[in-house]
């Protein structure tokens, strides 16, 4: 398995879109039952693939991420080979963007000195999906990128 499993959830979710996989398969609802019970390495194989394979749609359309720590922002644009980041770093350490009110701090202090601010581009050295999914592992959730579009045009101005 090259990413991570599905949840229960997930699948639930996505249940017509592995119902028409299964179908690729050639699988239809009584052969699923039947190979859950009577072969369950097969049907765990299969919900990998099928896992794999969304993960490979998402991660493949992945335009911009976003962490947030108690002092930090991550933000990231990802393109082919590369990866583009913005780091917000707040010097006043009782900051916490995990709440709202460290939110509108944030907003209110963002270009004066308790607000560290440093751009970086990284190659990817893996895969680019691999290096996008590691980022997601470790905390990073997908998003429309608003926050780093506004603030790399201030940058750039």
């Amino acid at each position: 398995m090259k990413y991570s499993r599905l949840t229960k959830e997930q699948f639930e979710e996505l249940h017509q879109e592995f119902s028409t996989f299964l179908a690729t398969q050639t699988i239809d609802k009584v052969e699923w039952d039947q190979l859950k019970i009577e072969k369950p390495e097969v049907a765990e194989q299969e919900l990998d693939v099928f896992s794999d394979l969304v993960w490979e749609g998402v991660l493949g359309r992945t335009e911009y991420l976003e962490h947030f720590s108690k002092n930090h922002i991550f933000l990231f644009q990802c393109f082919d080979n590369y990866i583009q980041s913005i780091v917000l770093k707040s010097l006043v350490p009782e900051t916490d963007f995990l709440t709202k009110e460290g939110l509108q701090w944030l907003s209110d202090n963002m270009f004066t000195e308790t607000i560290e601010i440093k751009t970086g581009k990284k190659v990817f050295t893996d895969e680019r999906n691999s290096s996008i999914f590691q980022l997601i592992q470790q905390g990073a959730i997908l998003s429309e990128g608003q926050l780093f579009k506004q603030i790399i045009s201030i940058i750039e101005s």
